[in-house]
């Protein structure tokens, strides 16, 4: 394989990653900066307590933030792994860092 042919793709495959993101992130139900305040939240929270295997945390910080589609984003964690307070920081919260 030729240099140009690298190089190539490598542009592809950039282009390919920024078009997954793009999509992550239209795909969100709300924005990324609650989705943020949350994750630092929960760690607080999971810091004074175990997880009880719900997302009530979740739901308590949506509830006291004002989120209107609170089915919506919970839907959304679980269909990202987070079925769980514990599974929303563990597996959701990677999902953001880029």
């Amino acid at each position: 394989m030729d240099q140009h042919e690298k190089e190539r793709r490598k542009q592809i495959r950039n282009e390919l990653r920024q078009k997954q993101q793009e999509e992550f992130e239209k795909s969100l139900p709300i924005n990324r900066e609650i989705f943020e305040k949350l994750f630092d939240d929960l760690d607080h929270q999971l810091g004074k307590r175990n997880c009880d295997d719900t997302n009530q945390l979740t739901v308590e910080f949506l509830k006291k933030n004002k989120i209107g589609n609170i089915e919506n984003v919970v839907s959304w964690l679980a269909d990202h792994g987070g079925y769980c307070d514990c599974e929303i920081l563990a597996n959701v919260e990677e999902k953001f860092e880029n």
